[in-house]
Parts: structure tokens; C-alpha cells; sequence
């Protein structure tokens, strides 16, 4: 199996190899913990969690860093009163690191509800203030920054006069990027319009402030990560994401700084998550087309029909590819429950399923299986994934139904497979036994009062119970130890 991923750099499918054999540095831009986490946001990280569960299935050991971002995220480069942490303490009349300790352990608690694995490092921005100075500071020796009545602006101009290329990962023009740039404030201390932030001189009402050689400010939104992923990932590490929202000016800035600081390209492979949509909109607070991901596991909403458990968010997700625009609805949501309902039925009716060594089996397990792989090593493609899943489901409910028949061998073979794949892939987790029992037991009610409608020759009744039973995804299957039912 060679592993493929999408460079956003090349914009290519690359074959995939590891600076050290075996061994993968990854690291993701994490959360600005002054709010509460957004769909969109659970839709990124999801994405690479299900990166890491691939990459580690396949056999790496994989260091996985993503950071949080607690201090110094401006809107733009230039209105320090845009801090988006400054703007928060306002409303809600709280300290700083009260908004990044509420909002940190909000984001930790919806990633967990999703069953998302937490990385091996997880850096804040404001425990590395030393580092993003001494990364400053020597960007400033070496000639690519400067400092201007107490901040510290990136050199856009002579890095490229220098034979780089700012712009390489979002493709875009220098001449074009100064000729489309905004009269920000700021821009006055600034050799050119592109220059950005390293380094934000305090205003006096600012209250994250830090001292440093230049006087009291705050770091850049875009130093961090680079001071964070170098110093535990070194200075050329192996793949680097983010949400395509970050790739300009974000990643590119942090390009640009490696090259500067280090002379190398700091990520062999670059790669961003797609954006998530709601009714074929934009999600946005100011249209109010917005739900947050407890709203939506809860009900709470006026979107959706029902809640949803955070297992069948987490398998809509999942269906579409992580470079794709996901767009989500009440139909979607309605019809990945019945998928992850009849996924999980098929695990459940694998463990009672017995072997026959007598006849061949009847599916091509290895082939399957090749198959299955090929999707998760041709830049993890998930949905591709779940299609075969189905093949195997299938099978399973034929099985079930002693229309097929497999050998001891392979049976254990398919049910190790189906389990790494479905639990530890995809990460789905059942949901719990008493919701099923809830259901096990409304249908054996249903299932008793079409038998006494039998009885009574009100075939009527019978036919009503079992046709609507039906048209939901349950299936009626009379035999001769009584009526059992499939969930289709």
C-alpha cells in the first residue's frame, strides 16, 4: 500500500513519504478559545482526527501537535481595539484567561463528544511568548523584519527580492496582493502594505500585554505556530493542516517565516479541510443559517426535526470527503441515522452469525479488503471507505438471512477488519444499549398488537402496523419461532 495525500502546495496527490521512516510529525492550527467552538470548526478537526486514526492503523507513530490560541488574534494587522480576546472581556465583563479557560474547556468538551482522540502536544500560544520572541528577534538579524514605533512587521518585499515567494501556497500574485490591500490602521508604521504582524506594540487599554525588547505588546497571530510546531516538531516536519480558511493569509505567513528564520520549507505536505454548509448556505450568525454542535445533538434548534447523537454527526461528517464542501440538512442528518443504524445492526448480527466450513465463502473478503484500503491510502477518502463498508454489510444481513456463507477463518478475519474500521478509523461509537432496548421494546409492543390483529382476522390492522413499520426502516420478517424485525 503506498499512502497518497493532496499537497495543497502542488496542488497534486503525492505518494507520501516520512522525513523519518515510520515516524510522522504532524501538526494542526488549533482553536481561538474566545468563543464557543462552531460546527465548522468540529467538521476540521474531526477531519484530522480521522487523519491521525488512519495514519496510526497504517503502522506510523505519529506526534500530533494543535495548538490553542489564547492571546494576540487580531481581526487584521492593524486595529489593536479588533483583539478578538479584548473585544470578548468587554462583553462578557470577565479577564482574559477567564474567556480562554471557559472557552478552552468548551472546546475540549465538544471534541470529546465526538470522540475525538486528543493530540500528543497541545501548546498554547501564551506559554510560548519567549519563543515568538527569540524567533522575532532573530528574523530581524537576519534582515526580514523590522521594528516600527514599537512593533515588529514581516518584510513581505525583501523576502521576495530575496528569490522567494510569498504567495506560493495560495497562489496569488505579490503585485496583486499590494495592488488589492486595505487601507488598514497601522499601515502607516508599515514599509509596504502586505507586511504583517510579529510583534504588536500594547495600547494602554490593552490588558494581554508581555514585555519584550521593543517595549509592553502581545505576539502576532501568525508567529505562534511557528514557534510552537519548530519546537516540537523541528525545523522541517511532515504535515501541517488547517481549515481552507487559513491557508491566506495564515499558512502562508507561516511559509515565510520558516523559510526566513531557517532556510528550508518548513511542511512537506500541506493539507486543509473543506468548509461545512447548512441548507446549501453559509453558516453565519449574521443571517442566523447557525447552530452550534450542542444545539444540534440536542434538538435545541429550529433546523432540525430531532436530536442526534453525536456518533451518527460524526458518520454524516465522514461522508463526504475532507477536501469537499460537506453541506448538512435535516434529510442528510435523518438518513445518516438510518445508515449508522443499519451499520451497527450489521456489527451486532456478525457476532451471532455462524461458520460454515463445509461450502467456499461467499464474498471475496480479500478482495474487499484491498479495496477498502486503497480508499483509506488514496488521500483518506472516507466516503469511498464507508461505500465498501456497505458491501460487507450486505453480506452480513445475507448471511443472517442464510442466503450466504463464510468460513470459520474468514469470519474472524471480517469481523476484526469490520471492527478496526468502523471503531477505530472512523471512530464511531455505538450508541448506548438503553436507547436500543427503548426501541427493542416499542417494537416488540407493535410486533404483539399485529399479532393479535392476526388472530383476530383484522388483516387490515396487520398489513397498516407492518406497512408504516416499513416505510421507517424497520422490516417485519414472520417465521416459524415468531416475528423478528431488521432495520434497514
Amino acid at each position: 500500500m503506498q499512502l497518497k495525500i493532496y499537497n495543497s502546495l502542488t496542488a497534486e496527490k503525492e505518494i507520501f513519504k516520512p522525513i523519518l521512516e515510520g515516524n510522522i510529525g504532524m501538526y494542526v492550527c488549533g482553536p481561538t478559545v474566545y468563543s464557543n467552538v462552531h460546527l465548522g470548526n468540529v467538521r476540521t478537526f474531526l477531519s484530522f482526527d480521522f487523519i491521525y486514526r488512519t495514519l496510526m492503523h497504517l503502522g506510523y507513530k505519529v506526534r500530533y501537535v494543535r495548538n490553542i490560541t489564547d492571546a494576540g488574534h487580531l481581526t487584521d494587522d492593524g486595529n489593536v481595539d479588533n483583539d478578538r480576546f479584548v473585544k470578548q472581556t468587554r462583553l462578557e465583563k470577565l479577564e482574559p484567561m477567564e474567556i480562554v479557560q471557559k472557552y478552552t474547556v468548551d472546546f475540549h468538551k465538544v471534541l470529546d463528544m465526538f470522540n475525538l482522540l486528543p493530540p500528543n502536544i497541545e501548546p498554547t500560544a501564551t506559554g510560548h511568548i519567549v519563543e515568538q520572541i527569540e524567533l522575532t528577534q532573530k528574523l530581524i538579524e537576519r534582515g526580514f523584519a523590522y521594528e516600527s514605533n514599537g512593533s515588529v512587521y514581516f518584510d513581505v518585499l525583501e523576502y521576495n527580492k530575496r528569490g522567494l515567494n510569498y504567495g506560493e501556497l495560495s497562489k496569488r500574485n505579490i503585485e496583486e496582493l499590494f495592488a488589492n490591500t486595505r487601507d488598514l490602521d497601522g499601515q502607516g508604521e508599515k514599509k509596504n502594505p502586505q507586511d504583517f504582524a510579529l510583534w504588536k506594540k500594547a495600547s494602554p487599554a490593552h490588558i494581554m500585554r508581555w514585555n519584550s525588547p521593543w517595549g509592553e505588546g502581545f505576539p502576532g497571530w501568525h508567529l505562534e505556530c511557528t514557534a510552537m510546531s519548530t519546537k516540537y516538531l523541528g525545523e522541517k516536519f511532515d504535515i501541517h493542516g488547517g481549515g481552507m480558511d487559513l491557508k491566506f493569509p495564515h499558512h502562508e505567513c507561516e511559509i515565510a517565516q520558516g523559510k526566513a528564520c531557517n532556510d528550508v520549507a518548513p511542511v512537506n505536505y500541506w493539507m486543509h479541510a473543506n468548509m461545512l454548509t447548512m441548507n446549501s448556505q453559509r453558516m453565519s450568525k449574521s443571517t442566523g443559517n447557525y447552530i452550534l454542535p450542542m444545539q444540534l445533538v440536542s434538538g435545541e434548534n429550529d433546523f432540525f426535526e430531532k436530536p442526534f447523537h453525536p456518533s451518527i454527526v460524526r458518520f454524516c461528517f465522514l461522508q463526504a470527503h475532507y477536501r469537499s464542501v460537506l453541506d448538512i440538512s435535516n434529510d442528510a442528518m435523518i438518513a445518516s441515522e438510518k445508515g449508522f443504524i443499519r451499520l451497527m445492526e450489521a456489527v451486532k448480527v456478525l457476532n451471532s452469525v455462524m461458520p460454515d466450513d463445509s461450502k467456499e465463502s461467499g464474498f471475496n473478503l480479500k478482495e474487499w479488503k484491498e479495496k477498502a484500503y486503497d480508499a483509506l491510502t488514496d488521500d483518506f477518502n472516507s466516503p469511498i471507505l464507508i461505500a465498501h463498508l456497505f458491501e460487507a454489510v450486505k453480506f452480513i444481513f445475507a448471511l443472517n438471512d442464510g442466503k450466504e456463507t463464510i468460513s470459520t477463518e474468514d469470519l474472524a478475519d471480517l469481523k476484526s477488519t469490520l471492527h478496526a474500521f468502523i471503531f477505530d478509523v472512523l471512530g464511531l461509537q455505538p450508541i448506548e444499549e438503553n436507547n436500543n432496548e427503548k426501541l427493542d421494546q416499542t417494537l416488540q409492543v407493535l410486533i404483539e398488537l399485529r399479532n393479535q390483529a392476526r388472530k383476530s382476522k383484522n388483516f387490515e390492522l396487520s398489513d397498516q402496523i407492518r406497512d408504516k413499520l416499513l416505510a421507517e426502516g424497520i422490516e417485519l420478517k414472520d417465521g416459524r419461532d415468531g416475528t423478528t424485525y431488521v432495520l434497514n
